[in-house]
């Protein structure tokens, strides 16, 4: 994938944060990307809709992948997201085994949107910083700067109503 795909597929993550938002949820999105560049998964946040506290869309997605496809499988594909994933959310991808997560924001600049919003105490703890204590090689790729706007607009005036 070249860095054109890859905004592409960021740019179809924000459009599902803002879907997710739309929804009553907090605004992120996520892709599951097959090797081949076909998009096999979308996912929107789900917790507040479904009362799901780890309703994230990437460790909703993580979970679906994981009963849809063999580990062998996603490890050949990459997860998009519009935020550097969170703990949490970098653990259940690392489980499923997906091999590629490509962001458009950091988690450090979601901290400064979601500032101490007791909806999202997120994290300042970079996925690379996480997955460096594991077993396997994640690529990380992000932030993507020609998306990183676009990903923190849809936050706008969520975090402090």
């Amino acid at each position: 994938m070249n860095r054109n795909q890859h905004i592409d597929l960021l740019n179809r993550c924000v459009e599902l944060s803002q879907q997710a938002r739309e929804h009553g949820n907090t605004p992120f999105g996520a892709l599951l990307v097959g090797k081949e560049g076909t998009v096999l998964l979308e996912q929107e946040n789900i917790e507040i809709t479904e009362h799901i506290c780890t309703g994230h869309a990437e460790t909703t997605l993580a979970a679906k992948a994981s009963e849809k496809y063999s580990k062998e499988f996603l490890w050949e594909c990459t997860l998009y997201t519009t935020a550097e994933p969170c703990a949490m959310c970098t653990g259940a991808i690392y489980w499923a085994n997906i091999g590629t997560i490509v962001y458009a924001m950091t988690e450090k600049r979601l901290l400064e949107l979601t500032g101490d919003n007791k909806q999202n105490p997120t994290f300042n703890l970079p996925s690379k910083e996480i997955l460096k204590h594991g077993q396997k090689e994640i690529q990380v790729l992000g932030p993507f700067p020609e998306v990183e706007q676009a990903a923190a607009t849809v936050h706008q005036g969520y975090w402090n109503n």
